[in-house]
């Protein structure tokens, strides 16, 4: 009797462990090994398309050409670099001179002008776009809490919302470009008319989802919640920020990636069309020059644009996980 209990026991054991190991299997697959297939037959189908292809500038780039093309841009990047560095050497030995001649001398420092690379508008587009969502977020989030809260304010301004939500930047990108040139006026300005024209048509794209995913997030919190801070008597601001706000936070992060994903599609937009410095100029400047490189090269700014969009994500559902109570609203 005894041995048939071990052997009952061992069976059980045995399941387990083959339960256990495969459920580690199904999560390696789902999370490498599905992904790296996908890519493998992506990678293969744009490799056999792109030969068929031939276009003005030559055959269509496939994923060589574009791989050759990111080590090309890097190379003339770190060559930029090593340029920039050697004016600044040049400039601070020439001020060095004139001081030896002349104490009173005031030294006069000017900024290298050279030309802006892939990096450096990389990093142009990714300050522009920050900025535009931050500054987004600084008015959509009140204002949602606010007609969450509000019906009759909820009423009168859910139509504004609406008629504005589907504008296209490229309706308020003549509109913001002649209202900064008007307004912002001055000889020695902060930042530059190019930037703040981007930053405002992103913000203006990137308003919208956040205000109705916030308003909603927050008008359709528990009623026993609110009923809970009634009869506590608490202040306004006490009930926002320990029940309103960790109760309507998982809509909150929606609304809020969902802009990340709208401002950087719009800021992209608004480069090329009003050849602001960023990615959506680099891609412009490209097709404009028509060299047998520039496909492959726009190629190349199109996967970066691809991968930066879905970093971008990335990190708004990180933070989502970090602040929310709600983790399965923060799992895809």
């Amino acid at each position: 009797m005894s041995l048939t209990a071990a052997t009952i026991n061992r069976l059980s054991v045995n399941e387990k462990m083959m339960k256990a190991l495969k459920s580690v299997f199904n999560k390696i697959t789902n999370a490498l090994l599905l992904p790296v297939v996908g890519i493998a037959i992506f990678l293969a189908l744009w490799s056999i398309t792109a030969q068929s292809i031939h276009t003005s500038l030559g055959e269509f780039p496939g994923p060589n050409a574009v791989v050759k093309q990111f080590y090309s841009l890097y190379d003339e990047h770190t060559a930029e670099r090593e340029k920039a560095t050697a004016f600044y050497e040049r400039q601070e030995v020439r001020n060095a001179k004139k001081l030896e001649k002349n104490p009173d001398y005031v030294v006069k420092t000017r900024a290298y002008t050279g030309k802006e690379t892939f990096v450096d508008q990389i990093l142009t587009s990714l300050v522009t776009v920050t900025c535009g969502f931050l500054l987004a977020a600084i008015i959509a989030i009140p204002l949602g809490i606010w007609m969450g809260l509000s019906v009759k304010l909820n009423s009168a301004l859910n139509p504004i919302v609406q008629i504005f939500k589907p504008v296209s930047p490229l309706a308020w990108l003549p509109l913001v470009t002649m209202l900064v040139s008007a307004v912002y006026v001055s000889d020695d300005p902060m930042v530059s008319k190019s930037f703040l024209t981007s930053l405002i048509t992103v913000s203006l794209c990137s308003l919208w989802p956040m205000v109705i995913n916030t308003s909603i997030g927050v008008s359709s919190i528990d009623s026993d919640l609110l009923n809970v801070s009634k009869v506590l008597r608490l202040p306004t601001f006490t009930n926002i920020k320990k029940i309103v706000l960790p109760a309507s936070i998982p809509m909150i992060f929606t609304g809020m990636r969902l802009s990340f994903g709208v401002a950087w599609m719009v800021l992209i937009a608004a480069e090329m069309l009003a050849q602001n410095p960023g990615l959506g100029k680099f891609v412009w400047d490209e097709f404009q020059n028509g060299s047998s490189e520039s496909l492959a090269r726009i190629m190349a700014a199109v996967v970066v644009i691809g991968f930066i969009g879905f970093l971008l994500d990335r990190i708004m559902l990180l933070l989502q996980r970090k602040v929310s109570w709600d983790k399965s609203s923060a799992s895809v």
